[in-house]
């Protein structure tokens, strides 16, 4: 088999998995959202709750969508009472967004209900399998961000 079947292969049976496993973990995550959210806004209430303070700017670039789809997500969020803006105290013109204590209650909530069924599969692997698994994945994610919006590799 040459290199380039190998290579078509490998990526046939990656997008495979993927597909799988991101449709499964979709499904585990609607499950476990609090009614009335969408997993776009699961995550992007995630993200804060990581990150603690953030700009809508900076959403935007790290979801990859524009500023208007950022602004209408977190006005419903806001409208919910899950984040707050707040402004900057040296610039009145930047304004950050943060979870307020009832989104971090949810979202604490959601991410032990996930977290216990993604762990449920988990178990059947050593920890040494779940580390080098992550550890590639997590080369992919960051060679596919540093190679920017375009797609392609270096």
């Amino acid at each position: 088999m040459s290199k380039e079947q190998k290579l078509r292969l490998w990526i046939q049976r990656y997008k495979s998995a993927h597909f799988v496993v991101n449709k499964r973990i979709n499904l585990i995550i609607r499950d476990n959202i609090e009614d009335g959210l969408t997993i776009e806004q699961h995550s992007l209430l995630c993200y804060i709750g990581e990150i603690k303070l953030c700009t809508p700017t900076e959403l935007a670039d790290f979801f990859g969508v524009g500023k208007s789809a950022i602004t209408a997500i977190v006005t419903r969020l806001e409208d919910k009472g899950l984040i707050e803006r707040v402004r900057d105290h040296k610039d009145r013109r930047v304004v950050y967004l943060s979870l307020t204590d009832k989104g971090e209650q949810i979202i604490e909530s959601a991410e032990d209900k996930i977290e216990k069924q993604i762990g449920a599969y988990l178990q059947y692997f050593s920890e040494e399998e779940i580390e080098a698994f992550i550890h590639s994945y997590e080369m992919l994610a960051d060679l596919m961000q540093k190679s920017g919006e375009g797609g392609e590799g270096q």
